[in-house]
C-alpha cells in the first residue's frame, strides 16, 4: 500500500497547473435515502414489560397532496380514530377538469409518484468498478487507481482536451478510460464515471461515453454524471437515449437543453401534443437558439399522433454545435457546408459511426477518424466494402472503393501497391494520408516482400502498423537497408533487438532525413532511447548533434517516472494522455515521447511503446 500511495505527495504539484482541488465526496443515495425521518410513536401507547412507548404496525396511506396527512375521518357514523389516517381534501387539490388536462409526467408529478430509481432494489447495481471493459477482456485492473490521490486523478481527467497527436495514444487512453475500475479513494465513484465520459466524449468516443454512463443506475447520478450522459447521448445523436436519465435526475436542471431534452421526451413517450406546446413555449421564451428549438419540434413531431411538418432555415446561423450538429442528421438532415468549413474533428468522429449518415458522407469523416483512433482498420474496410456493393453509389467514393479491392486482389504485387498509393496520395493532409494507410493496413500485409517494391516499402510498413501488424512489417527486414526510414520503423516495432542501434546507423538516417528540424531522427532517436535499443552514450552524442535535451524533469515527467516505478499502467496511460495533447506530431517534443515510451514499456505496455514509437517517426 504505501508504494501505491507515493504519487500522493506530488499530486498538488499537477493539480495546481490543471485542475482545482477535488470536491467533497455526495452521497450515492438519493435525497432522503440516507437520512430516513424518524416515526413518532402513538400516543399513549406502551410496550409491555419496560414501560417504553409502544409502536403500533399501521398500514399505510398515500396522502393526498396538499394535505397535512392529519386530521379526522368523516361518514355516517362521525369521528373514528383508526390505525390509518384519511387525508382531508386540500383547498388548492386541482379541479377535475384541470386533472383531465395534465399530461400523465405532470400528474406523476404532483401526486409525488415520479420515482428516485426505475428498477427494484434487487436489480440495482453497485456503484463500482464502473466501466465496460474488464480486465480479462483487456481492461486495467479494478483497483489501478483506487489508492491513488483524487486531486491527481481528476486533474489527470479533466487537463486533457481530448486532441491527441498519435493513434495509438488515443487507443491506449480509450482503454484506460473504459476499463472496470474503482473510483480513487476519496472520490465519488459516479463523479468518476462522469469525468471518464466526459474526456471520451472530447476524445470523440461518444459511443463508449454512453456505454460507461450506461454502467450506472440512473438513481445514483450525481449532477456531473448527469450532464455528462447528456453530452454523450448527444455526441451519439440518441434523444432518447436520455430519456429514462432525465426522468430520474432532468427535473432539477436549469440548463436549456435539459428543458427542451425533457419535452423531446414527452413526445416519445406519447404525450406530443403536450411537448410541441412546451417547444412552442421554449421558441417564444428563446430558451434555446430558434433553429436549435426548431430542429428540437422537428424531432419531437415525428413521435405518436402529433406529427407536425417544420421548416428548417438556416438564415442568420452563424456556427455549429454538438447539440445542432447531432439534432440535424438525427432529423434525416445535412449541415450547411459553409457551417462545417473548417468545424472541429470531433464532428467527423462524430459522424464516421453515425448510422443514420449515408456511406459516402461516414467515409469522408472516416478520412479523419481513422488517423484519430476513432476507427479500427477493420471497420473502415467494411464501410468501403459496403460502398464497393451499393450499386447507386457512384462517382469518387465508388472509384475509392475499387482501388481498395484493387490492392486486395489485384493479380501483380505492382498493381496492388499502385491502387494503395492512388489512396495514400488523395489524402488532402497529412492526417488524411494516415487514414488512408489505416485503411489499407490488411492489404499492405497481403503484399509479398520483394526486393523489387523496396521503394514502397516505409509506406507500406507504415499502413502495417498503423493496425499493429508488426510481425507482418518483419518480414521486410531483410529488404530495408540501414538508414532507410523502413529500417527506423522497423527498429522500433521489432518487438526484441539483440543489439543496440549504432551511432553510425542514426548518422545515416539523419543525412537522408528531410522533415522539420530533423523531426524524424529526433523521434527516433527518443523512440530507441525509451526502448532502452540505443547505449547512454550514443544516445548523449546524438542528442548534442540533435540539439535535444531528453533528460529535463518537469512535474508531468517526475509524475509519470513515479506511477511506471510503482507500476502502475493505468495511471500511466492517463499521464501518457495528458502529455500527448496536441493536433498533429509537430506539437509533440522528443522529450515527451522519450518518457512516455520509457514509462510504458516499463510497466509492462511495450507494445503500445513500440507502436507509439514507431507512428512518431512515420508522421513526423
Amino acid at each position: 500500500m504505501s508504494r501505491l500511495r507515493l504519487l500522493a505527495g506530488v499530486s498538488l504539484a499537477l493539480t495546481s497547473v490543471l485542475a482545482v482541488a477535488q470536491d467533497a465526496p455526495e452521497s450515492l443515495l438519493p435525497t432522503g435515502f440516507d437520512k430516513p425521518a424518524a416515526k413518532a410513536p402513538s400516543a399513549g401507547a406502551g410496550n409491555a414489560g419496560d414501560g417504553g412507548p409502544r409502536i403500533e404496525s399501521q398500514p399505510v396511506i398515500q396522502t393526498v397532496p396538499g394535505s397535512d396527512g392529519g386530521g379526522k375521518s368523516s361518514g355516517s357514523g362521525g369521528s373514528k380514530k383508526t390505525g390509518a389516517v384519511a387525508a382531508a381534501p386540500s383547498a388548492k387539490m386541482p379541479t377535475l377538469a384541470e386533472l383531465e388536462a395534465l399530461s400523465p409526467a405532470d400528474l406523476s408529478e404532483l401526486l409525488g409518484l415520479e420515482p428516485k430509481f426505475d428498477m427494484p432494489a434487487a436489480a440495482r447495481r453497485a456503484a463500482k468498478q464502473v466501466g465496460v471493459l474488464d480486465s480479462n477482456e483487456g481492461g486495467f485492473a479494478a483497483g489501478s487507481l483506487a489508492s491513488q490521490n483524487a486531486s491527481l486523478i481528476k486533474a489527470a481527467l479533466e487537463g486533457n482536451n481530448g486532441a491527441l497527436v498519435s493513434r495509438w495514444g488515443h487507443i491506449l487512453l480509450r482503454r484506460a478510460l473504459a476499463s472496470r475500475m474503482d473510483a480513487p479513494e476519496g472520490m465519488n465513484a459516479a463523479d468518476f464515471a462522469a469525468q471518464r465520459a466526459a474526456l471520451l466524449t472530447r476524445m470523440g468516443e461518444g459511443e463508449a461515453a454512453r456505454a460507461l454512463v450506461q454502467d450506472i443506475d440512473g438513481g445514483n447520478y450525481t449532477p456531473a454524471l448527469t450532464q455528462a450522459a447528456l453530452d454523450a447521448y448527444i455526441a451519439t445523436a440518441d434523444f432518447t437515449g436520455i430519456c429514462p436519465v432525465a426522468a430520474l435526475q432532468g427535473e432539477n436542471k436549469d440548463n436549456p437543453a435539459w428543458t427542451v431534452t425533457r419535452s423531446i421526451c414527452r413526445a416519445f413517450q406519447g404525450d406530443g401534443n403536450t411537448a410541441l406546446r412546451e417547444l412552442d413555449r421554449a421558441l417564444s421564451k428563446k430558451t434555446m437558439s430558434r433553429i436549435d428549438i426548431l430542429l428540437a419540434q422537428k424531432y419531437a413531431g415525428a413521435a405518436g399522433k402529433a406529427r407536425r411538418a417544420v421548416k428548417i432555415e438556416w438564415d442568420g446561423v452563424q456556427d455549429m454545435s454538438p447539440w445542432r450538429y447531432a439534432m440535424t442528421i438525427a432529423v434525416g438532415l445535412e449541415p450547411p457546408a459553409s457551417l462545417m468549413k473548417g468545424a472541429p474533428p470531433q464532428y467527423d468522429y462524430m459522424a464516421a459511426t453515425a448510422p443514420m449518415l449515408g456511406l459516402p458522407a461516414r467515409a469522408a469523416a472516416a478520412d479523419r477518424a481513422g488517423a484519430a483512433g476513432v476507427l479500427s482498420s477493420s471497420a473502415m474496410v467494411d464501410l468501403y466494402s459496403q460502398i464497393y456493393a451499393q450499386e447507386d453509389i457512384d462517382g469518387e467514393w465508388a472509384k475509392r472503393a475499387a482501388l481498395l479491392r484493387s490492392a486486395y486482389v489485384a493479380a501483380k504485387p505492382e498493381s496492388r501497391i499502385a491502387a494503395m498509393q492512388q489512396l495514400w496520395d488523395g489524402g488532402a493532409g497529412a492526417q488524411q494520408r494516415y487514414s488512408r494507410q489505416v485503411l489499407t493496413a490488411y492489404a499492405a500485409a497481403r503484399m509479398p516482400a520483394d526486393s523489387s517494391v523496396v521503394d514502397a516499402a516505409a509506406p507500406l510498413i507504415a499502413s502495417m502498423l498503423a493496425a499493429g501488424l508488426d510481425q507482418n512489417a518483419l518480414r521486410w527486414a531483410p529488404f530495408a537497408d540501414v538508414g532507410t526510414e523502413a529500417w527506423a520503423l522497423l527498429s522500433l516495432a521489432a518487438p526484441s533487438r539483440s543489439s543496440p542501434v549504432e551511432e553510425g546507423a542514426l548518422a545515416s538516417f539523419y543525412n537522408d532525413d528531410e522533415s522539420e528540424n530533423a523531426r524524424k531522427s529526433a523521434f527516433l532517436l527518443a523512440g530507441l532511447a525509451g526502448l532502452g535499443r540505443v547505449t547512454p552514450e550514443t544516445t548523449q552524442n546524438f542528442t548534442e548533434k540533435l540539439e535535444i535535451n531528453l533528460n529535463s524533469e518537469t512535474r508531468w515527467s517526475a509524475m509519470i517516472a513515479k506511477a511506471a516505478d510503482v507500476n502502475n499502467q493505468a495511471l500511466v496511460a492517463l499521464l501518457a494522455g495528458v502529455g500527448m495533447q496536441g493536433k498533429d506530431w509537430s506539437k509533440m517534443t522528443p522529450r515527451h515521447l522519450y518518457h512516455i515510451v520509457s514509462a510504458l514499456r516499463q510497466v509492462g505496455l511495450e507494445a503500445e511503446a513500440r507502436m507509439i514509437a514507431a507512428e512518431a517517426v512515420a508522421r513526423g
